[in-house]
């Protein structure tokens, strides 16, 4: 037999089995597991000269969740029926624009919707969230919505301690900096003594921004605290970012908040230099070099922490999106912010998808499907080792590919996104400006 027989037999097993080898598998990469809750056992687990801001801190905010709740229950006389829920509307808040004319925030349609948000206020000075604020909160009605929908599930990591008391005081979907926003235009619009409540809800949702604030400049998702992911320091729906850019604009005078006194504005500013360090301390390094953010750290470490079930750690293309954005409105940025900033625009150059599209098919749910000239798309989630897209699903399975998770999964959540687009488009005259 010629060498070249001897060869070409040797390989035919090879060819068979290769034939015969099932089409590879989406791949069920880990179990996700929960998050970390801020606790005093934790605290008392850190370093001596680190241990006394924290205890400080959970202590205020278990200090004013009682107050909170001791509030409520003294606005009803004993005995006195207990008014339903605030209406609850999903995905967001409605019906607090933010986008109309001075002429519009001067009217009486916009001061009877301001009233009716100052009524949902908690005594710590946040708003709770995803509700209709068109009708002004009871006497005695609760501060958040969300306990008839909730699951009693202890596998369930979005699960509360208390369902009838969860999200009383958010920056959980655009949550409390909404508000503020808000009453400020109409304050502004109202210059006399009828502005003069608007001016105080503002002023005590300033504060509560710097009693959130953890002593490491992060700022939870819910205060006071709840436990669990919600504990996180939340890049999720721009939580940290919208709290230090409307602290910058308590500092600059802008956009109404002129009227707030002196010492809160030095304290404004300490803070958003301090959230700027947190930011800078959470990016995620890959074998030494600088990569983009996670949806949420934690408190304590500030590494990548997991959320939902099926939000696992990972690096986040969407957060990092909306952190660069606001990291390139500073003024005066920092060798230290163009470093962060330019070394996340790689990454999110590196991790672009074309010639895919994630869209609804007509039997099985949104699936990722190639197409010829489509994109760029970024995966929401990364994994922290490989770099590869990751997606979770309600089981607290991860896995490699997004068509292989449940269709409900698919369909309730934006795992493949085109939102980064919009910073690296920034990026353009923002490098021009800030050269080196």
């Amino acid at each position: 037999m010629s060498a070249y027989r001897t060869r070409a037999a040797a390989l035919i097993p090879l060819l068979l089995g290769l034939a015969l080898a099932p089409v590879a598998q989406a791949e069920v990469l880990r179990q996700n597991v929960p998050a970390q809750s801020l606790s005093a056992a934790r605290i008392a687990a850190l370093p001596e000269g680190e241990r006394a801001a924290w205890a400080a801190y959970l202590d205020r905010s278990h200090t004013q969740a009682l107050v909170d709740r001791a509030t409520l229950a003294g606005e009803l006389p004993a005995g006195a029926t207990v008014p339903p829920a605030p209406i609850a509307f999903g995905g967001g808040l409605r019906f607090i624009p933010l986008d109309q004319t001075a002429e519009w925030y001067a009217s009486d349609e916009a001061k009877t919707l301001a009233d009716a948000v100052v009524s949902f206020q908690t005594p710590a000075g946040g708003w709770s969230k995803n509700q209709d604020r068109r009708l002004a909160r009871l006497p005695g009605q609760r501060y958040s919505n969300d306990a008839e929908t909730m699951e009693l599930n202890p596998e369930n990591f979005d699960a509360p301690v208390d369902r009838f008391w969860t999200f009383v005081g958010t920056l959980d979907n655009d949550a409390t900096w909404t508000e503020m926003r808000f009453l400020a235009k109409v304050a502004a619009a109202h210059p006399g003594a009828d502005g003069d409540a608007y001016r105080a809800s503002v002023t005590r949702g300033v504060h509560y921004l710097l009693n959130a604030q953890y002593p490491n400049g992060g700022w939870p998702q819910i205060w006071p605290v709840e436990g669990g992911f919600h504990d996180a320091v939340t890049f999720n729906d721009n939580a940290v970012a919208q709290a230090a850019m409307l602290l910058e604009d308590v500092v600059e005078n802008e956009h109404g908040f002129d009227f707030l006194p002196d010492d809160l504005k030095t304290r404004a500013a300490a803070a958003v230099e301090h959230g700027v360090a947190a930011i800078l301390a959470s990016q995620v390094r890959v074998n030494g070099e600088l990569t983009a953010w996670p949806q949420q750290v934690d408190p304590l470490t500030l590494q990548p922490s997991s959320a939902r079930n099926y939000e696992p750690q990972s690096v986040a293309s969407g957060e990092t999106t909306d952190i660069l954005l606001f990291l390139m409105r500073l003024p005066h940025p920092s060798p230290e912010v163009k470093t962060a900033v330019r070394a996340a625009v790689a990454w999110l150059e590196e991790k672009r998808l074309y010639d895919h599209v994630f869209e609804m098919t007509e039997d099985d749910g949104r699936k990722l499907m190639p197409r010829e000239g489509a994109g760029p798309l970024w995966s929401r989630n990364y994994d922290l080792v490989t770099g590869l897209p990751i997606f979770g699903d309600k089981n607290q399975m991860i896995y490699d590919d997004v068509n292989e998770i449940s269709i409900g999964r698919r369909n309730g959540y934006s795992w493949w996104i085109n939102s980064p687009q919009k910073a690296l488009d920034a990026y353009v005259a923002w490098n021009a400006a800030n050269p080196g």
